[in-house]
């Protein structure tokens, strides 16, 4: 199905289209493929068709991306762990996007910004912990905006100013440095939804849907409106039940301690 190599249009077209979503590095052709690299995301991608009408041809070798990708693996050979199908050059783009948002996130692509970061920071005072804290919830962030597309799944809302990095464990109960800066361990929450998770006034059943706490008025929910569920992973489901059992329905005023809040800024 594919060439031996590429003509020049679909080239340019696996080029453009690599260049567009954040692959900038162009790492040569092997067998009709193209291959593209990114200094921002792990793994490579590789482009092709069969002509310049298509159909278009993506490879992957992230594992964490092909799981979480969510489309079907075409029956083709070729290289990578796995490969796509797109009948349309269109449906090959509107792919590429969620494709380097996960590998920029999975699996531990924070974690390794995070160590470049604080290596030679020193960690003896309160103060300089603070400081190392603060770099790795920023990175915290930045990695779940990538994983979520820059918007909260509950509300839709895409406004920066108006999204909050949730820890589900927050980062003063993880024992380490992995789990703090896993993007499974954390949600993009709209500010008031951060709140009520952050409190324990709301949770997360295994199905996404959330389960409000006894105590929150029917206004406050009624303000906590949602669209669809949250769309988890098992590793989500793994953080959700540590939520459930030790933060959910603990809010003021309960004979029960607070735990230290779940979002970072």
């Amino acid at each position: 199905m594919i060439g031996a190599a590429q003509s020049f249009i679909v080239a340019e077209e696996c080029r453009k289209a690599a260049w567009q979503n954040g692959y900038r590095r162009r790492l040569g052709e092997e067998g009709g493929w193209a291959r593209f690299g990114s200094t921002t995301a792990q793994g490579d991608i590789l482009l092709a068709a069969q002509g310049a009408e298509g159909p278009w041809f993506l490879a992957l070798d992230h594992p964490g991306v092909i799981a979480e990708l969510g489309l079907g693996p075409a029956e083709m050979p070729g290289p990578g762990r796995a490969r796509f199908a797109f009948a349309r050059l269109g449906d090959l783009y509107a792919a590429l996007p969620r494709v380097y948002a996960l590998a920029a996130s999975l699996p531990d692509r924070p974690l390794q910004a995070f160590r470049d970061q604080v290596r030679d920071l020193p960690r003896t005072t309160e103060a300089e912990r603070v400081v190392v804290q603060r770099i790795g919830q920023v990175i915290f962030r930045d990695g779940l905006m990538a994983y979520w597309g820059n918007r909260c799944p509950l509300t839709g809302i895409t406004e920066p100013a108006l999204l909050r990095a949730s820890h589900i464990r927050p980062w003063a109960r993880c024992d380490t440095d992995a789990e703090r800066l896993d993007v499974h361990n954390g949600l993009l929450l709209s500010a008031l939804w951060d709140a009520a998770f952050d409190r324990g006034l709301v949770t997360f059943d295994d199905d996404g849907s959330p389960s409000f706490a006894s105590g929150l008025s029917t206004q406050a929910q009624i303000a906590l409106h949602w669209t669809v569920p949250l769309l988890l992973t098992a590793q989500h489901r793994v953080q959700l039940v540590w939520h459930r059992r030790h933060a959910f329905g603990r809010m003021a005023g309960d004979e029960k301690p607070q735990i230290p809040g779940a979002s970072s800024p």
